[in-house]
């Protein structure tokens, strides 16, 4: 045993990245690689069955619980974000540096990319036997196991707007979840928490295109589908759809950052640095009286004599 740990504990020194940043971004892979793995398995599931394996209140329940593991897994490296447009988030308001966003951006995209190609490859036997199994529309298309593709109702205005809300709506729930001014969610329930925002999220808005907001969930599966046999086709169908999940987020993250900051927390924020401010002078005020009461006492001790 004590040779055994000896071995392990050199590897662990050899292989230990000590860089903060790139350790931070491979958390960050591996958190979203679980999310996808997960919320495209659960997918798959459903379509490659026929519907026999699960159904829309599935695929919901796998993606919000995905969110807490992957964040449970990543979380105290990273902050377990799984999204550029929380990455983004967090950079606005000042609490994460930029220089974060491209390397949480391109990780993100990596896991989501290898999230999918497990996927694949698990179920790579039930994909090429389904019938139509390349097929980016109709009954039968499967590219929609792994990225987000509109309903046939969709137009591109309506899924950008669909985009739009879905993020603002994440982003203004994640802002108040880690608020530590505004009802704070007991430590270690951040993670659970975020998974009941997202499966809530699916539930009231997965209808229209499959609720993708988040750009790295949708590019990184998007791009392994068309290096794994779908083709170029799933970056051209339905007027190049494919930019509206992975640009659009961005905007509902300034919109939902501002929601959130005017509607809430600036005003709990100010109340706490006025109770702050409040604080200090009133011991301010208490030094001032204490030491004009010892000068006063000084000064009868003095005419005393």
């Amino acid at each position: 045993m004590g040779k055994q740990k000896m071995i392990l504990d050199k590897l662990a020194r050899t292989v230990q990245v000590r860089n903060l940043l790139l350790r931070q971004a491979l958390a960050e892979c591996l958190g979203t690689l679980i999310l996808v793995m997960f919320g495209c398995g659960a997918v798959a599931q459903v379509v490659l069955s026929g519907g026999t394996h699960g159904m829309f209140l599935t695929v919901n329940l796998a993606f919000g619980f995905a969110a807490t593991l992957g964040i449970l897994v990543c979380g105290q490296v990273s902050g377990g974000h799984l999204n550029p447009a929380v990455t983004f988030a967090a950079c606005l308001l000042g609490r994460e540096r930029w220089r974060k966003f491209p390397m949480y951006f391109l990780f993100q995209t990596i896991g989501a990319f290898f999230g999918a190609s497990i996927i694949y490859a698990m179920y790579y036997d039930a994909l090429v036997s389904y019938p139509g199994s390349f097929n980016m529309t109709g009954p039968n298309h499967t590219a929609g196991i792994f990225a987000t593709y509109p309903a046939e109702h969709l137009s591109i205005f309506n899924g950008f707007f669909d985009q739009l809300i879905g993020t603002a709506a994440l982003i203004v729930c994640i802002l108040a979840i880690v608020d530590p001014y505004n009802n704070p969610i007991p430590q270690g329930l951040e993670a659970f928490t975020v998974g009941f925002v997202v499966l809530v999220i699916g539930l009231a808005m997965g209808f229209n295109s499959g609720y993708a907001v988040n750009p790295a969930r949708d590019f990184g599966p998007r791009l392994f589908t068309a290096m794994a046999g779908w083709g170029g086709g799933v970056f051209t169908v339905s007027s190049g759809w494919f930019l509206v999940p992975i640009f659009v987020p961005f905007i509902g993250t300034i919109i939902g950052v501002l929601v959130y900051q005017l509607m809430v927390g600036f005003h709990v924020e100010g109340e706490v640095r006025d109770r702050k401010s409040s604080e200090q002078e009133n011991v301010r005020l208490t030094n001032v009286n204490t030491n004009n009461s010892k000068e006063g006492t000084k000064e009868d001790n003095c005419s005393l004599e």
